[in-house]
C-alpha cells in the first residue's frame, strides 16, 4: 500500500529543535557532520538485522526497510547537492520525489543486507565529503526547487536532521 506523500516543510528545524527526535541545529556544523553519520551507520546495520524489517507498522508508515532506503539514497542525493554548491556559484538542485523514490526504488521489497552494505558505503562518502568542507565554503549557497535556499552550514543542518530523524523514527 503506498504511503501518503508528507507534504511537511521540513526547513523550520533550521531555527529550532525537533521535540520529536531531540535534534538541535545549533549544535550541528559541516566540521561535525563525518563523526555523526559514521556514528550512526553501525545502528543502521544492526535495525536491518531485525527480523521484522519489512514490515510496516501501520498503513502510513514506512517499514524500518523503507527508512533506510531511503536514508542510503538521502546519503547520495545530498551527497551530489553539497559537491554542487562546492563547485558551482547560487547552487540549483532539481526537484526530488521521495515517495516516488520508494515506488521506482522497490524500497520494501530490498535485501537488508545489501541495503546495510550501501548505507555504509553511502554514509562513508557523504561523511568524507562534509570532512573536506572548509570553513570558509560553509556560506556557498544552493537553492532547492521549490525555493527553499541554503548555504553549506544550514545544508548540514537540515542533511543532519533528516538521518538523525529517521534513525528516531526506527527506533534505532
Amino acid at each position: 500500500m503506498p504511503i501518503i506523500p508528507d507534504e511537511k516543510d521540513w526547513t523550520w528545524v533550521l531555527s529550532e529543535p525537533c521535540n520529536e527526535c531531540g535534534f538541535d541545529p545549533a549544535t550541528v556544523t559541516p566540521s561535525t557532520v563525518p563523526g555523526t553519520v559514521l556514528n550512526m551507520l553501525p545502528r543502521w546495520r544492526a535495525v536491518l538485522r531485525r527480523e521484522d524489517v519489512a514490515v510496516r507498522p501501520n498503513d502510513h508508515t514506512w517499514s524500518t526497510l523503507e527508512y533506510a532506503c531511503h536514508v542510503r539514497d538521502v546519503f547520495s542525493l545530498f551527497d551530489q547537492r553539497l559537491n554542487l554548491m562546492l563547485t558551482e556559484d547560487d547552487a540549483q538542485f532539481a526537484n526530488w520525489n521521495q515517495d516516488q523514490a520508494a515506488i521506482d526504488g522497490e524500497y520494501g521489497s530490498a535485501d537488508p543486507r545489501t541495503v546495510a552494505d550501501e548505507l555504509e558505503t553511502e554514509g562513508a562518502t557523504i561523511a568524507e565529503s562534509f570532512a573536506r568542507v572548509s570553513e570558509e565554503e560553509w556560506v556557498r549557497t544552493g537553492t532547492r526547487s521549490n525555493g527553499s535556499a541554503f548555504t553549506v552550514l544550514t545544508f548540514s543542518q537540515y542533511f543532519l536532521h533528516d538521518v538523525v530523524h529517521h534513525l528516531h523514527d526506527v527506533d534505532g
